[in-house]
């Protein structure tokens, strides 16, 4: 069994926060040197796409502010 195969196997046995946090953890790692993840052709065009449709469009999330606003009046 490989390093990788031992460490996915060990993964599996932590609870489902445990395993979130190790998640966000190398996410962060590969968050640090963005250079180092290459793109396959397909992402990068699906990435131009979207941009291209940014420059377009404008965003089309909610601000913040209005959606804490929003769970704040459900509970209401």
């Amino acid at each position: 069994m490989s390093t990788i195969e031992e460490i996915e196997s060990a993964a599996r046995c932590l609870s489902p926060e445990e395993r979130l946090q190790l998640l966000d953890a190398l996410w962060e790692s590969l968050s640090a040197t963005p250079e180092a993840i290459r793109l396959t052709n397909a992402q990068r065009e699906e990435l131009d796409r979207r941009l291209d449709e940014l420059d377009r469009e404008g965003p089309s999330g909610i601000p913040w502010e209005d959606v804490i606003r929003r769970i704040r009046e459900r509970g209401r």
